[in-house]
This record gives structure tokens, C-alpha cells and sequence, in this order.
């Protein structure tokens, strides 16, 4: 009995919420032990469990040692054995009573079934091939002579073939070299000199499995010396698959088919002779890798708590927030998303309290995989190095960045004033003429530097590391300062209270002098019923000034009621030259 690997497609499946009740305190060392996995599927069951797949369905494997197999269930299929060649026919003409489930390739393929193409000219493409050719060719699959001559012995039967087919250019055999000495798989070798044991017919990287446990009409021939170890047929059909028919029809008999699939069989029995259309038993294995996230989480939380389903990416961290019913389950939660998203994901990590220092930097927790914090953002065509642990980075922002860089032009000169690492100062660099960026946190600074040098646009951004305030009345005040056409404020927490900056910023330059007024674009929180009016009037209350227009936009609810806004407008003239 051999397992074959079943070629999967990724397709996503919603899977109907199951209950249970388990784990009344915090997890033990093993996450996924047997005992704790049994109790919660076994603890309350669905009446009556929907369509497809689900670890509420099947059986469990009989070897089960490891955390992860404890996730391995098994379900009995039928499937129809065909040519290679009529499969995708097939596929089509059958399409309504093939097997449907999320993430699986209704057609397998049947190790050690299929032949090269050099060796179809000894069979022909006619399935109706007559019964004195099919002779002829287990003649040579044999070894016997031209006549009727003894089967020779293995070591004369292999020279002969290896110097047979030598002489004409060497026909490639497959199964050629298992005869003599049969080599074992990478992934047998890697596990059976890592543990001591071979997980037998498992797949390291395979979600899924057919095993065929059943084949009507078989016989007791055994082509498995040149064919390979796992080919036993009565009559050679050439290469073969297997189309997976729906779970309804497990276990039933030709009979008991629908009509199309007795078609079928009818038409290929009335042309053909030779058995290459066949019903066969399956056993369909779903591996821990098939299950998603949500659907591994479902099993192993307690009855009514939310599964936690997104999280913010940062490079390879996964960045989670967890709610305070989920923190005894933080480890459990943790694995799952490492074991799901890897390898882009290798650490997970959550926020363990809210920002409150003037830094901005978050208080994060390692849960699971290494514990470097330093990782490597990709945005908008850059590279930004990243310290989760000493700066400030929000990967959800990259909409709003991208849209904020679309309102600048090549002869602009942007003023970052919150710049952090550098994710618009850096971007806009590419596009405008120049940048001045500014950061109070020191190591924000370090940071905005190093990605400046990596990006090799260093010669475009000067650096400034300065509490907000004083940068305003500096870069403004300079003489040697390009025109700023562009100012960014972008620390939504407390960027309106620095507007009063700008009051009189153009007080001590000659009056007949041209000056371009800054376009501003400053960002806030609002809880307000209507946060554009709550936010507008943040706005001019610092300005001291009323008439002027302001465009809101708002950028994304960060909480229940809580909207992030950016608004852009001109600093009022009467702001600038105020005294």
C-alpha cells in the first residue's frame, strides 16, 4: 500500500464555525498536545457539519507522534482511474461529480504509473491495443527472448538491457538503477538521520495525500522490476490518473454511480477490451500544513472568543494586537501564525501597552520564532531598516504615503517635521527637488540616515534631529535654506499643537521680497461625531485664523469612533507675517 503525493491548488474556503470548550487556564508546554487537541474536538460537535473538509470530519492516522500529526485527518474517497491522456477530457465531461474541496487538485497523479515517451511506440496511442501486442511487450518488460524462451535470471536481465539499449543511444529507464540498488528518498535520508526514524510516506512540504486501498479487478502479475515497486496490473494501460469523485460517493459500488460516471465506463467497455477505466478506493490524508490559521485556531480557542485573523507585517515580524481575552492563549496564538506564514514570517510579537512617550516607540512582547526586532521594509521600490523596539513604523500607512507623494512635483521642497526612519522624506527625495527631514528620536535619526545612504539619496535630504518646535523657527529662518514649497506633519497625536510654530515665520524678511507660501499637510485623531469639523477647528484655533480653506481626507478608522484625518491646505499670509 503506497502513498501518493496529491498536487494542490491554493483556493480559499470559508469553513462554518465549530465550538469548544477547552483549556480553562493557561497553556502547558506542549502547544499541540494530543490529549488538549482530542478534548477540544470532541468536547461539543456541529449536529450537522457543512460540505468539505474539516477537523470535525474523518479519522485520525494511527501514527500520530508529533504535535503537528495530531492535525491529520484521513477520509475515505472513490476515484476513477483513467489514461493520462483522456484526463483533462474527463475532467470536464465530469465536473459536477468530482471532488470539491478547498486547496485540492481533484485529478493525482499515481506514482510509479506513468511511462517516457520513448517507450509509447511499443504500446501505440489506441488504448484498443489487441492482445498480441500487449504480449509482445511483456515479452521485453520480462527479459525473455524472441521466442518463448525462460524468464532470465535478474543480474544477466539487467546487463542485457543495460547493453541493449546502450548500443542504441540508451533509452532512459526511470526505474533502471532502483532495480540494482534502490535509493531513498532526500527528504527519508534528512528525517532518518535527524530522529532515528522515517515518518513512512509523508511528505515534508506536502498539505496533501492519496493512498489507493482498493483496485477492482487486479491480478497477480507483478511488473514492479522495471516499472517500479508500487505497479501491480493485470494489463500494462500506460500512464494513468486518478479523478477524485465527490465524498458522497465513498465506499459505493459501480451500481450505485451516478449516471454520467456509468456512461462513461459503458462507452470505454464497448470500444476497448483492455482495463485502463477503473473504480478504485482511496484514502485522502490532509496533512497539519492543509488546515488555515483560522480554521487551527477555531479548534484550539475556547467557545465564543473571537480568533484573532489579521496583523500588521513589518518585514518578517508579525505584529500582533491581541485583546485581553486572548493573552493566556498568546503563545498557542503565536505558533499558529509562525507555522502558517513561514518562511516571510519568522517572528511574532504583540503590543503590550499603548503609545505614550514622545518617542512614539511601541512596548512589544516576543512570542514566538528569533527575537531580532531589526527587520527590512520594501516600499514604493526602497529599503528602510527598521527597529521595532527603539522607532516608529505603521506598514498600513503605505496607502496613505503613496497619496501624499502623488500631490508633490519635481520642483517642490518638502519639510518633514516628524520624519521618523524616513518613509516620505526618503520617497519624496525621489521625486522633488529637495528635503529637509527632522526627528527628535535619536535612534529614528540613526535609522533615517542609514536608509538615506542605502537608497543613495543622501545627497538630497538634510538631517535634522530636533524637537519639532525649534526646527520650524530654524529651517525658516535660514538664509541658506532652499524655499520650502511643501511641509509634512505627519504625528497625528500631537502635530496641531505645533501649528502655533508657523505664526510669524515670514515677519523678519523684507515685505518686497517674493516668498512662496507652504502647502501644509498635517495629520490628527478625531473621536467627534463629525471629525472634519472637529479637526478644522483644532486647525485654526492654533492658526488663530479663520478664513482659509482646508481640505480634509480621512485615512482609516484606527479605532471604534476614532478617525486618523490629514488635512492639506496653504499657511495663510496672515499666519506668516504675523507679529
Amino acid at each position: 500500500m503506497a502513498l501518493y503525493p496529491l498536487p494542490t491548488a491554493i483556493i480559499l474556503n470559508r469553513i462554518t464555525p465549530f465550538t469548544c470548550r477547552f483549556f480553562p487556564k493557561p497553556l502547558s508546554s506542549s502547544l499541540f498536545s494530543a490529549a488538549a487537541v482530542s478534548a477540544a474536538i470532541t468536547a461539543t460537535l456541529p449536529q450537522h457539519l457543512s460540505y468539505g473538509p474539516s477537523l470535525y470530519k474523518g479519522h485520525k492516522t494511527s501514527h500520530q507522534n508529533s504535535d503537528e500529526e495530531n492535525f491529520t485527518r484521513v477520509f475515505d474517497i472513490t476515484a476513477l482511474r483513467v489514461p493520462a491522456e483522456q484526463c483533462f477530457s474527463l475532467e470536464s465531461r465530469l465536473r459536477g461529480h468530482l471532488l470539491n474541496w478547498p486547496r485540492i487538485r481533484n485529478i493525482a497523479r499515481v506514482a510509479g504509473d506513468d511511462i517516457d515517451d520513448e517507450l509509447k511506440e511499443f504500446i501505440g496511442n489506441d488504448i484498443s491495443t489487441d492482445d498480441e501486442t500487449l504480449t509482445v511487450l511483456e515479452r521485453r518488460i520480462y527479459g525473455k527472448g524472441e521466442g518463448d524462451g525462460e524468464k532470465m535470471c535478474s543480474v544477466l536481465y539487467r546487463d542485457k538491457l543495460a547493453k541493449t539499449f546502450n548500443s542504441i543511444g540508451y533509452v532512459k529507464f526511470e526505474n533502471l538503477a532502483k532495480i540494482s540498488r534502490p535509493k531513498k528518498k532526500k527528504w527519508e535520508r534528512e528525517e532518518k538521520e535527524g530522529n532515528g526514524s522515517e515518518r513512512r510516506g509523508y511528505g515534508r512540504s506536502d498539505m496533501s495525500m492519496v493512498e489507493v486501498v482498493e483496485e477492482e479487478g487486479s491480478g497477480d502479475e507483478d511488473f514492479s522490476g522495471l516499472l517500479g515497486d508500487d505497479f501491480r496490473r493485470r494489463k500494462w494501460s500506460g500512464s494513468t490518473r486518478l479523478l477524485l469523485l465527490d465524498e458522497r460517493y465513498a465506499n459505493k459500488g459501480i451500481e450505485e454511480m451516478p449516471e454520467a460516471i456509468k456512461a462513461v465506463l459503458k462507452e470505454h467497455n464497448e470500444e476497448s477490451t483492455r482495463l485502463s477505466f477503473e473504480i478504485v478506493r482511496c484514502k485522502l490524508t490532509l496533512l497539519y500544513n492543509y488546515w488555515q490559521m483560522n480554521e487551527v485556531l477555531e479548534v484550539l480557542l475556547p467557545q465564543g472568543m473571537i480568533v484573532p485573523s489579521a496583523f500588521e507585517t513589518v518585514g518578517h515580524i508579525a505584529h500582533l494586537n491581541l485583546r485581553d481575552e486572548h493573552f493566556p492563549y498568546k503563545k498557542l496564538i503565536a505558533k499558529v501564525v509562525l507555522d502558517k506564514n513561514k518562511p516571510k514570517i519568522q517572528t511574532v510579537v504583540n503590543k503590550t501597552d499603548v503609545i505614550h512617550n514622545d518617542y512614539r516607540t511601541m512596548q512589544l512582547e516576543v512570542l514566538a520564532g528569533n527575537h531580532s526586532l531589526v527587520t527590512t521594509v520594501v516600499e514604493n521600490g526602497l529599503y528602510f531598516d527598521v527597529d521595532l523596539a527603539a522607532v516608529y513604523w505603521n506598514s498600513r500607512l503605505a496607502t496613505e504615503r503613496q497619496r501624499l507623494l502623488s500631490c508633490f512635483t519635481n520642483n517642490d521642497v518638502v519639510c518633514d517635521v516628524f520624519a521618523g526612519v524616513g518613509p516620505i522624506a526618503i520617497s519624496a527625495a525621489k521625486k522633488v527637488k529637495y528635503v529637509y527631514a527632522n526627528d527628535l528620536n535619536p535612534n529614528a535619526v540613526e535609522y533615517l540616515e542609514r536608509n538615506c545612504v542605502r537608497n543613495k539619496l543622501e545627497r538630497k535630504i538634510e538631517i535634522f534631529n530636533m524637537d519639532g518646535r525649534r526646527f520650524i523657527d530654524s529651517i525658516f529662518a535660514s538664509e541658506k535654506a532652499r524655499p520650502i514649497t511643501q511641509v509634512v506633519m505627519n504625528l497625528p497625536n500631537d502635530a496641531a499643537e505645533f501649528l502655533d510654530s508657523f505664526r510669524g515665520i515670514f515677519r523678519n524678511k523684507h515685505a518686497d521680497k517674493q516668498f512662496t507660501l507652504p502647502r501644509m499637510h498635517v495629520y490628527g485623531f478625531s473621536k467627534a461625531q463629525d471629525p472634519e469639523f472637529d479637526f478644522h477647528e483644532k486647525i485654526r484655533i492654533a492658526l488663530s485664523e479663520v478664513a482659509f480653506e482646508v481640505q480634509m481626507h480621512k485615512v482609516r478608522l484606527v479605532a471604534p469612533g476614532k478617525w486618523m484625518l490629514c488635512a492639506s491646505f496653504v499657511l495663510p499670509e496672515t499666519v506668516a507675517f504675523a507679529k
